[in-house]
């Protein structure tokens, strides 16, 4: 049996699993893993220097699957914003038509990308911002609870409430993010509408994840609650890996007198979170985690996770099913 939802109709793929876009981690390695196993592998665009170096990375990538994947393109504040629109030029002239986009006023680079008939998936953290990326025409809303890792938006709301009231009032298909790393994870969100999942924390942990083994073994190792909510006075709030860099920067930020971002910037650096990942020591720098660290309990390849995935969300939803009994015949 297979899943025939909107997501593996329009995307082309099998299984209805999304691998989101991770800085430092959407790597080909990892996308071409995804795609080959039945889902769809998503490259980060930012995670490279220039976009002709995210060009390079698209046609290494095709050379290791042949397979639908996609690119992340996430719009970020910065004193020194990268040039979006050059990264989403080199992403239609490579003829990627799957894009993933999340961040702060997307119009420009979504009506960009539409324009080349890209498939647009849409990440908003909430109903608000989902139904503002409506009116922008995106295709498919990945709708990211309170649970996820990284910028978990300021709202508080988690996937629970967030994909039911993404079914009752946005008409677009969704898929669901933040909180996923099963098949149980899998059926859930199908049953509460949504129509895929999308993966990040869960994916990290697997063998072609291009990232230190020690970090793997940390997130394995970890409960639920071995994350840390950072930046919340400046309201830019992210969940991140419960460290002695993160203690230190929610220490700072809630005993600062003067509430500058300066005073905790050191310890928010995105180049020594990045090192995290080549050295393997988890306490070097910041790195994003999910609440869903707390299900995650192996190191497989990315064929054996989907498919365990997939296996796991039919059985779940054939069980629910057989719960649901024909009245007279129960009293016969």
């Amino acid at each position: 049996m297979r899943f025939n939802t909107e997501l593996t109709r329009k995307l082309g793929i099998k299984v209805p699993i999304v691998q989101g876009g991770m800085q430092w981690v959407g790597y080909a390695e990892l996308a071409s893993a995804v795609s080959n196993a039945g889902g769809l592998g998503i490259l980060t665009a930012l995670t490279q220097p220039t976009p002709e170096d995210l060009r390079k990375e698209i046609r290494r990538c095709r050379t290791m699957t042949k397979n639908p994947f996609g690119v992340n393109l996430t719009l970020l504040p910065a004193l020194v914003p990268p040039d979006y629109a050059a990264y989403a030029r080199v992403i239609i002239e490579e003829g990627i038509n799957i894009v993933e986009t999340a961040g702060n006023s997307p119009g420009p680079v979504i009506k960009q990308l539409k324009a080349s008939n890209a498939i647009i998936l849409h990440k908003c953290t909430s109903i608000r911002h989902a139904a503002s990326a409506v009116k922008l025409g995106v295709d498919f809303l990945s709708i990211d609870g309170f649970e996820c890792a990284g910028h978990v938006g300021e709202s508080d709301i988690t996937n629970f409430i967030l994909l039911s009231r993404a079914r009752q009032s946005l008409g677009v298909p969704f898929i669901a993010s933040g909180g996923f790393a099963d098949g149980q994870g899998l059926a859930a969100a199908i049953s509460l509408g949504a129509e895929g999942i999308n993966m990040g924390t869960r994916f990290m942990c697997t063998i072609e994840a291009p990232i230190h083994n020690n970090i793997k073994q940390a997130i394995v190792d970890a409960q639920e609650t071995d994350t840390e909510l950072v930046l919340r006075r400046w309201r830019n709030t992210s969940r991140l890996f419960k460290n002695k860099v993160t203690s230190e920067a929610v220490k700072i930020e809630k005993e600062s007198t003067t509430g500058e971002f300066k005073e905790v910037a050191p310890f928010v650096s995105g180049q020594r979170g990045r090192q995290v990942f080549i050295n393997g020591d988890k306490d070097f720098g910041v790195w994003t985690a999910g609440q869903v660290i707390g299900l995650i309990h192996d190191i497989p390849t990315c064929q054996v996770l989907i498919s365990r995935i997939e296996r796991e969300a039919i059985e779940t939803l054939a069980k629910a099913q057989s719960l649901v009994v024909d009245e007279v015949k129960s009293k016969l």
